[in-house]
């Protein structure tokens, strides 16, 4: 967006504190806020203050009143990354005010080609297959990610196994393998930072077998097994110092981002609540993704991702091929919107 119009500011909005905390000083934007709650007068309050050109929403990202009031100012509105399911209310007999929604949005990019097909059951055309755009993002992560000196001091040549973006339930398993393990090293990284939640996560490992990052980024490693990370916005680099990764969430709401990990190929092991994402499907099909439902079935994923050294390799050989193949979103959808 910068490249194709430099003379515009640009502003990035967010509703959850993770997103708002990784991104709150990014370079790419000159302003990053909260997006208001979704009411009208917060929506034309917001609208009128920043005076967009147009605005792009990202995949689940539909706000009733920001899209009317974008609508009504006559404001392009894009949505990108898109995916649809025919059990999502607009398909209902019901949503009658979501699909008037929809109808709000100047173009959509989806994901797949069943996602247009469903919105054509709504008439709606104005759509393309363009990608999913994280696809763009970790990859180009992947080809240059930012070197952590004091990661690769823990590694010290050690197998690594990191656990990203997990919750109490994922931190109760990783223990269990950290136990299983005692050769390889761990590095966890909790989506919640707070000084109770990492110290709830410690007392689960073996006494004196963990660290915090913030204590060894200036301090040399004395041989820890695990490192917690106490801090956010690190995480997608970390998996170039990896060689399997356990994405947590999978036992509450949803899985968290698999595709960093698996753009570095790193076998990605998840819990049983993934079936909202596509790329956990594609993951699976691929036998390079593997949902686990117990600690018996974590164990037995792991066993064999370390044992069977054939099917370890082209499980990292199919993430890449897999990632690499889907890029190319970010381009479709600029050459789209600069027409």
């Amino acid at each position: 967006m910068r490249t194709l119009y430099p003379g515009n500011k640009i502003v990035i909005t967010f509703f959850s504190p993770s997103g708002y905390e990784i991104r709150k000083n990014t370079p790419l934007a000159d302003a990053v806020y909260y997006l208001p709650l979704d009411t009208p007068q917060n929506a034309k309050d917001f609208i009128a203050t920043i005076q967009p050109k147009m605005a792009i929403f990202t995949k689940y990202e539909y706000w009733y009143h920001f899209f009317k009031e974008l609508h009504h100012r006559e404001i392009p509105l894009y949505l990108i990354s898109g995916i649809f399911r025919p059990g999502q209310v607009f398909f209902k007999w019901y949503g009658g005010l979501h699909r008037q929604m929809l109808g709000f949005v100047r173009w959509f990019f989806v994901q797949d080609e069943r996602s247009m097909a469903l919105l054509r059951q709504l008439n709606i055309n104005n759509v393309t297959v363009s990608g999913d755009t994280r696809f763009d993002r970790v990859w180009a992560n992947a080809q240059q990610p930012k070197s952590i000196p004091a990661i690769h001091e823990f590694k010290n040549g050690h197998k690594v196994f990191i656990a990203g973006s997990t919750w109490p339930p994922d931190e109760k398993l990783i223990a269990t393998l950290v136990k299983q393990y005692p050769e390889w090293k761990f590095i966890i990284a909790p989506h919640e930072i707070s000084e109770e939640k990492i110290k709830s996560l410690a007392q689960l490992l073996p006494a004196g077998s963990a660290i915090r990052y913030s204590q060894i980024a200036n301090a040399p490693v004395l041989g820890e097994q695990t490192l917690i990370i106490d801090n956010i916005g690190m995480l997608s680099s970390l998996y170039q110092y990896g060689d399997i990764a356990y994405i947590g969430g999978g036992f509450g709401a949803g899985i968290h981002n698999t595709l960093e990990a698996a753009a570095f190929g790193l076998p990605v092991i998840f819990g049983p609540e993934y079936s909202k994402f596509k790329e956990a499907h594609d993951l699976i099909g691929l036998q390079a993704g593997f949902s686990i439902a117990s600690e018996a079935e974590l164990i037995t994923v792991t066993n064999k991702l370390v044992n069977d050294p054939i099917f370890y390799a082209n499980a990292g050989k199919a993430l890449t091929t897999y990632v690499k193949k889907l890029t190319g979103a970010t381009a479709t959808i600029m050459n789209f919107i600069k027409k």
